[in-house]
């Protein structure tokens, strides 16, 4: 079932995330929906808070990327078959230079800023069945896990900006929590207005 993306400017996008143990109700299916409304909306990553779950659960599907021809054919094979749930997931260690990349977010259409981020994670989470994993992740598979992460600590990558670039953002960011922008997939706004 494909969910409503929660819009900038909703408290649930700024609450950090809580541990869910393998009985949290209707997993499986949560999962599967995130999935297909992550599709949907043709994204690379989404988290719960982005469905309205203040939870510690995202998921992350770089394929998309894979496509790319600015990068190395080792980076491509990388994020070619990269699919991975994460739950619980908590980063130990980031290290490696910082680079910027210009990100973007399903809860935030139409906005997109350079973010500079460490190069290399290491990180425990467990997987979608529950299995402890220690893994770690470096170039643009770590930035998307880093954007997806930074959900579930109540964070969003436009926080990452210079004052000035969120200056020149803040009338952007206003219209998309009053519903002022049109996307081609299904978002629920905190400040609309009834009736529109």
């Amino acid at each position: 079932m494909i969910l409503p993306i929660i819009a900038y400017g909703d408290t649930v996008l700024r609450k950090v995330g809580d541990d869910i143990d393998k009985e949290y109700p209707k997993l499986k299916e949560l999962v599967a929906n995130m999935w297909e409304t992550m599709y949907n909306a043709s994204g690379v990553g989404l988290a719960a808070p982005q469905i309205g779950l203040p939870i510690r659960l995202f998921l992350v599907d770089t394929s998309p990327f894979a496509d790319d021809e600015d990068l190395t054919e080792e980076e491509q094979k990388q994020l070619e078959g990269f699919k991975q749930v994460f739950i619980n997931a908590y980063i130990e260690e980031e290290t490696g230079e910082e680079w910027a990349f210009n990100e973007g977010c399903l809860s935030i259409p139409d906005v997109r800023e350079d973010v500079s981020r460490k190069d290399t994670i290491k990180m425990t989470y467990f997987d979608e069945n529950f299995k402890k994993q220690e893994q770690t992740f470096d170039g643009l598979l770590a930035r998307v896990i880093q954007h997806e992460y930074d959900h579930i600590e109540g964070v969003l990558f436009t926080d990452k900006l210079s004052s000035l670039k969120k200056r020149l953002i803040k009338g952007r960011l206003a219209n998309i929590s009053k519903g002022k922008i049109n996307v081609d997939y299904r978002m629920r706004f905190p400040n609309r207005k009834k009736g529109r």
